[in-house]
């Protein structure tokens, strides 16, 4: 068996050669484990007379913690220069550039929203707002829905769970209760839009549960129908941008006005992308009409002394049309790369003298 001394300089010498913490470990194994040449020693003390055991033992244990100090000493070297060696390879100079950063992008809804907003607020129109969640009487019953009306059934309407009197509140299925609130809080002259999301039971290609639409309305005691074809002109002007946007106005029916006329544009289907403003085919994108009587009478006004007009046109379907976009459903996926390809730098900010859209 080797003398302490000689198995004392071998193990230092060993420990102090190891240039990473496995080999260290190696060494820790070869010099103080169970099988080591010192442990084999510190077994031999229990066979040693006592005055042997008083000289042998606090030598060997001496050994033992100056071997256990010098490889917890080594491995805090190894560390340290571990750690030296990474920070100068991933050393940054704070005097350069930042790196660019990937980018949100503003969603079309969003984009077009606000390219509506800046438009009618050019031609003096407010903004107002209303809860999603609706009663009957605001979605329905204020708007001249009557009993049985198939827009109150459950395959048009998501109805919530019946409260303790039995009124089931609605998600609203158009913007139009807002029209309603408008007139109870405010008095005429009334110029307001009303973008929002709306909810119905349907979903394809050009239908999802969850859509936006945009309400107009305006009431005052001289509102004509003339306004309200200038405005709807004016407005397709400006959100296609072109010089003209001829348009065809078609009777047709809505409980909430009268009379009630659908709005068809003219447009080019001949080629991948339809034209606005030329050829020779119609395309329909909005319903309007003079407010009914009784929608006047549920806000509080008087329908002798004031009349009025509302439009309401759905925006994510300007979106499509204007931007080329194919499938309703893309709207709601979240897939980023259609939202980076389809989306909108967050300075592309809509106003009427640079233009509104990129």
């Amino acid at each position: 068996m080797a003398d302490i001394k000689d198995i004392r300089s071998a193990a230092l010498a060993a420990i102090g050669a190891c240039d990473s913490e496995d080999a260290l470990e190696a060494a820790r194994v070869q010099f103080l484990g169970k099988k080591a040449e010192l442990s084999e020693l510190m077994k031999t003390l229990g066979k040693m007379s006592p005055e042997e055991r008083q000289e042998k033992g606090p030598l060997y244990n001496g050994v033992r913690t100056e071997l256990n100090d010098a490889i917890t000493a080594k491995k805090t070297e190894l560390r340290n220069a571990a750690l030296n060696a990474r920070l100068a390879t991933e050393t940054i100079d704070v005097t350069l550039p930042p790196r660019p950063l990937p980018q949100g992008t503003i969603h079309p809804i969003t984009q077009v929203t606000d390219e509506i907003i800046a438009i009618f607020a050019d031609m003096g129109f407010a903004v107002a707002e209303g809860p999603d969640i609706e009663s009957d009487y605001y979605n329905f019953t204020a708007l001249n829905f009557p009993e049985g009306h198939p827009a109150r059934e459950m395959h048009d309407t998501f109805y919530m769970t019946p409260n303790e009197a039995g009124e089931r509140k609605v998600l609203r299925t158009h913007t139009s209760p807002v029209q309603i609130r408008t007139m109870e809080q405010q008095k005429p002259p009334l110029r307001v839009i009303i973008p929002g999301r709306t909810y119905r039971c349907d979903s394809d290609q050009t239908h999802t549960p969850m859509f936006h639409q945009l309400e107009g309305l305006a009431v005052d005691k001289t509102t004509t129908m003339g306004e309200l074809k200038w405005v709807l002109s004016e407005f397709c002007k400006a959100f296609f941008e072109v010089p003209e946007a001829p348009m065809r106005f078609r009777p047709s029916y809505f409980p909430f006005t009268e009379p009630s006329m659908e709005v068809d544009i003219l447009c080019d289907r001949s080629g991948d992308n339809i034209k606005i403003g030329e050829g020779s085919d119609w395309m329909e994108i909005l319903g309007c009409g003079m407010v009914h009587p009784n929608v006047l009478k549920s806000g509080g006004l008087d329908p002798d002394e004031y009349q009025g007009w509302a439009f309401g046109m759905g925006i994510d379907r300007l979106a499509m049309l204007k931007y080329g976009i194919p499938d309703l459903r893309d709207f709601f996926a979240a897939d980023m790369r259609w939202l980076r390809h389809y989306g909108f730098a967050a300075l592309d900010m809509p106003n009427l003298a640079t233009g509104l859209s990129r």
